[in-house]
């Protein structure tokens, strides 16, 4: 029996049908972003999502299986994008309480210029159920993480006193999410930077590190 193999434009094509199905889920992606942002979680449709992002209802079902699969996947691909930014932040400091200094003010800044994210994963988020409260708390847990770490450096560094550092993480998380969550219901204050300087002055307080270099053009932590 003749072996088949495929003509010589066949991986070509494939890859094409593969390249073309990422960019429909990409789509489906970005189009849910908005549709959540603006219509909160239980407002959208699927049919929103579909239409926002010129794809069929069918093509939606391709993808993902219904409303809840898409906004979970949509976390997962925010989660990445603050980590990121997050990171590349902080490899620019050699000292670790100017990391942490520097975590804070890019998250806040992340936050600010990027509210329609920010309401995704801090609003939208909570309180839908079992399933979202996991990948909430994982979420919460990835950025405590990063704090945590940082916190760590800064003991062994001799820069910070010992302390708890996976609850004064927890916290540090806590009162950023309240923070930001109240300027994203309420608006208040009018800008989120303006929350910034007594968040920071405080946090760095509860830590012991007074003496830490300000960020370009901001006063000195007194």
């Amino acid at each position: 029996m003749a072996n088949r193999t495929e003509p010589p434009d066949g991986g070509a094509r494939t890859h094409e049908r593969v390249r073309d199905k990422e960019a429909t889920r990409q789509r489906l992606l970005d189009a849910a972003e908005t549709v959540f942002a603006a219509k909160g979680y239980h407002g959208a449709a699927v049919d929103d999502i579909a239409r926002a992002s010129d794809s069929s209802k069918g093509g939606f079902y391709f993808h993902f299986p219904n409303k809840e699969a898409i906004f979970l996947a949509l976390v997962d691909s925010l989660t990445p994008r603050l980590e990121a930014a997050i990171e590349r932040a902080i490899s620019a400091e050699p000292d670790p309480v100017a990391q942490l200094d520097s975590a804070l003010r890019t998250v806040f800044e992340m936050f600010s210029s990027h509210r329609r994210l920010s309401k995704i994963l801090l609003v939208e988020a909570v309180g839908l159920g079992h399933g979202f409260d996991e990948k909430l708390m994982l979420v919460r847990g990835r950025f405590a993480a990063m704090i945590q770490r940082r916190l760590d450096l800064a003991i062994q560094g001799g820069r910070i006193p010992p302390v708890d550092t996976e609850t004064v993480a927890w916290a540090w998380f806590g009162a950023i999410n309240e923070i930001v969550t109240r300027w994203l219901v309420t608006g208040q204050p009018g800008q989120l930077d303006d929350a910034f300087p007594p968040l920071r002055a405080l946090l760095l307080r509860s830590i012991g590190a007074l003496a830490v270099a300000p960020a370009p053009g901001k006063e000195p932590l007194t």
